[in-house]
């Protein structure tokens, strides 16, 4: 386990820096803000990271208290990693740090790699109230529990259960909703997003 780096400042921005600042680290909070996610999964979706740094990486966030490793029962029997209640207090600060830098996105590049979860906190941050919502894209399906209490935030594929609401959008709609350049309201007005459901969430945004 590395040593553990300080900026030796005494400024709760700079403490904080101390536990996530490393490379890699929010990014990791990212995907585990999904649930329980295994080793081989968390290194598939973060294209990039070698596999020495991502087992680093989770290490010192174990040491640090915002993960934990446990071991699923049989058949499972593999090890996964999920956030502690800590851990799980950085979705507002993805939150507002994907909001700062979603200027910075401008037109997806050739080398960009992407995954329909990653769209999830960008949808996230546009939905009000409470419930499911699955998100149907060309790259993959992604459901969302908004303002959920405790547990994932957002999961890869369909709804475990029927959702508030649903909705269908292109690539480059999601796109621009993630640069900040158009709300779901207004992609809905637009005829760019379709919204099927019955659950308020649906209903507020073809209100909207």
């Amino acid at each position: 386990m590395s040593p553990r780096r300080s900026y030796d400042q005494y400024c709760s921005a700079a403490r904080a820096l101390d536990v996530v600042g490393d490379r890699w680290t929010l990014l990791i909070v990212r995907e585990l803000l999904a649930g329980p996610r295994r080793y081989t999964d968390l290194h598939a979706d973060l294209p990039g990271v070698s596999t020495d740094v991502l087992a680093s990486r989770l290490k010192d966030m174990e040491r640090d208290g915002l993960t934990t490793r446990r071991r699923l029962p049989p058949p499972g029997a593999a090890y996964v990693y999920e956030l502690t209640r800590r851990g799980s207090e950085l979705l507002p600060v993805l939150q507002a740090l994907g909001a700062w830098g979603a200027p910075e996105l401008g037109e997806r590049r050739p080398t960009d790699a992407v995954r329909a979860h990653w769209f999830a906190l960008p949808v996230l941050r546009e939905l009000e109230g409470e419930g499911v919502v699955e998100v149907q894209l060309e790259e993959g399906d992604f459901h969302l529990h908004v303002r959920a209490l405790d547990g994932p935030v957002y999961g890869d594929g369909p709804a475990p259960r029927d959702p508030d609401a649903r909705l269908v959008l292109d690539a480059g709609t999601c796109e621009a909703v993630a640069r900040g350049e158009l709300s779901l309201a207004g992609g809905v007005r637009d005829g760019r997003i379709e919204v099927t459901g019955d659950g308020t969430l649906a209903k507020a945004l073809r209100e909207g």
